[in-house]
């Protein structure tokens, strides 16, 4: 074979590996390789003289002269002959089958090295691409440091991204969601949440964050079931620990199909209130669920930069929290100094700086405050300086006999121990405190800490004692979930504690079932039509008193944002004050 006919036939053979745009397999690369052989033929340049190979025979046929040799047979009668079989007809009766041959031994020698580097090279981009995007072919979800994964998902790239413990809510929403998409009109609800225990020194609780979960989506399953041909579709965002990766979070919620509403909205942190403009510049209506600091709210006013438009949140506000505990104090003459914790660095604890706030502010608690008693803790290390506030406390004339603490429910138990060796432990002392005190295991953590002097006043969203009681006009609505989050769910169960101990599953289901009301009343008649985020949003704001059969009770959003009713219960721990 001449030199230009072999280039020719190595760039045929070269021609299947040119195509990079599905990964290659061995033996997709020998079957393309030998197709290219088989239906070669070079282009013949004019030869003036004959060629001679290794013997004195005449390939008359390559010099351009009648062949010495007999001539080919006509082609057979009958079927026609495929165009592969044509292709070695043409070489073995050109007199280049034993160069054929021969390039075939090289497409095997090739196939054998070549080939398979490059299938170990896709294999290894492949890989590649799994470890960045948590073991998945998504790539809205990320491998973070340590393993973490943060990112989107709708439950079809695997129950476990999120870990072990979401693994039974991951594989229900991959089947609920599969149904909910199959008739094609659907519009898509996003709970969005730090969905990771791994930062425990910002009080991230696993549990928590599984439970609003789990509560979420048992609120889109009963939606689901109704008759109306809308469906809803959920995802879970997460930020990450920390909310670190909020803005990502965002991003990739800005792509996701059929976006209508996210919920959930994480903790009372100022990466939260960043996630909210973000998604409001986008036009995409929220609904937080346990988010207590005030003004975080369609007036912004959490952190002064103007309103955020699309923001509500079924939770109840601090201000309308510590203002029922405020009434238990009413009556009586009480000294008071306030306890705060101020962080020397790092993202500002938006619900500690609200807490403070209204403790020196709301006329309950202003009246009974002593100026100059005011104390502050680094919560990096608040061991050592809150032994040294419990015995300042003692130091205060007239004596101090209530605390203000303005600072998250972990540090409560170590407080409590401090106030308990101070030297005036034989006054009695009562510590009013925000609703993160219901987040603690009380089974365990603070009572084990109360002197007998000591007595803890908290507010808290409605307990499951409180909901179930014959004194709420709507018991029914909380049983009617606490069914249906403790039913089979597409074959999974989720752990029926989640649903009673403390709030979460309940004001999350209570979040999306606010979102999918507003998305139903929001759509129109047409049958393929689907409501926009716009009509959404709007339609959240004309859910008036009563409108959203909550779980917690029934409720309607005001022009602020927030819920019309807000049925705090006040919790006590010790004795009386």
């Amino acid at each position: 074979m001449a030199a230009n006919d072999f280039e020719q036939f190595r760039q045929a053979l070269a021609g299947p590996l040119s195509d990079a745009r599905a990964p290659l397999t061995p033996r997709i690369t020998y079957w393309s390789w030998l197709r290219a052989a088989l239906a070669f033929q070079p282009v013949r340049p004019p030869l003036s003289d004959s060629l001679r190979f290794g013997s004195d025979l005449v390939d008359a046929d390559l010099a351009g002269a009648p062949s010495a040799r007999p001539s080919a047979p006509a082609p057979l009668s009958g079927p026609a002959v495929k165009p592969w079989r044509k292709g070695w007809t043409r070489l073995r009766h050109s007199g280049v089958a034993a160069a054929v041959s021969a390039a075939l031994g090289v497409v095997s020698a090739i196939g054998s090295t070549g080939g398979y580097a490059l299938y170990l090279h896709a294999q290894q981009r492949h890989d590649g691409f799994l470890q960045k995007h948590c073991g998945t072919s998504n790539p809205a979800l990320e491998t973070r440091a340590g393993g973490e994964c943060t990112g989107v998902t709708d439950g079809s790239d695997g129950p476990g991204v999120f870990g072990t413990a979401l693994e039974p809510l991951l594989a229900a929403m991959r089947a609920e969601n599969s149904e909910a998409t199959r008739g094609g009109r659907y519009v898509t609800v996003a709970f969005l949440a730090p969905l990771s225990s791994r930062d425990t020194a910002k009080g991230e609780a696993l549990d928590r964050f599984v439970a609003e979960a789990e509560g979420a989506y048992t609120a889109v399953e009963q939606a689901n079931a109704d008759s109306s041909s809308l469906k809803i579709r959920l995802v879970l965002a997460g930020m990450g620990s920390g909310e670190r990766y909020w803005k990502d979070a965002v991003d990739q919620l800005k792509s996701v199909r059929n976006l209508a509403a996210v919920t959930g909205m994480g903790l009372a942190r100022a990466e939260s209130v960043d996630a909210a403009r973000e998604l409001d510049e986008a036009g995409i209506p929220m609904v937080a669920d346990l988010f207590t600091a005030d003004g975080f709210d369609t007036t912004g006013a959490i952190e002064g930069k103007g309103s955020i438009k699309g923001l509500i949140r079924v939770g109840f506000t601090n201000t309308a929290l510590l203002t029922a505990v405020g009434k238990e104090l009413a009556g009586q003459k009480h000294t008071a100094a306030v306890v705060r914790s101020v962080a020397p660095k790092g993202s500002p604890d938006l619900y500690t700086e609200s807490l403070y706030r209204d403790f020196i502010s709301l006329n309950g608690f202003k009246k009974h405050l002593l100026p100059a008693a005011g104390f502050t803790f680094d919560p990096s290390s608040p061991n050592s300086s809150l032994d040294v506030i419990g015995r300042e406390l003692c130091d205060i004339n007239p004596p101090i006999d209530t605390v203000y603490f303005a600072a998250r429910e972990k540090y409560l138990p170590d407080f409590l121990t401090a106030l308990g060796r101070r030297p005036c432990r034989q006054q009695q002392i009562t510590v009013v405190t925000g609703a993160g005190t219901a987040d603690l295991d009380l089974a365990t953590a603070a009572p084990q800490r109360l002197d007998a002097s000591i007595t803890v006043l908290y507010p808290s969203f409605p307990t499951p004692t409180a909901l179930q009681s014959d004194s709420n006009r709507d018991r029914a609505l909380y049983n009617a979930f606490l069914q249906a989050f403790t039913r089979d769910h597409h074959g999974q169960a989720f752990v029926a504690a989640h649903a009673t101990r403390g709030h979460s599953a309940v004001f999350a289901h209570d979040a999306v079932l606010t979102a999918a009301t507003a998305i139903r009343d929001a759509a129109t008649s047409t049958a393929t039509a689907l409501p926009s985020r716009y009509a959404v949003r709007d339609r959240l704001y004309a859910l008036t008193d009563d409108a959203v059969p909550g779980a917690s009770g029934r409720f309607g959003i005001d022009a602020t944002g927030n819920r019309t009713t807000a049925p705090v219960t006040v919790n006590r721990l010790g004795g009386a004050p």
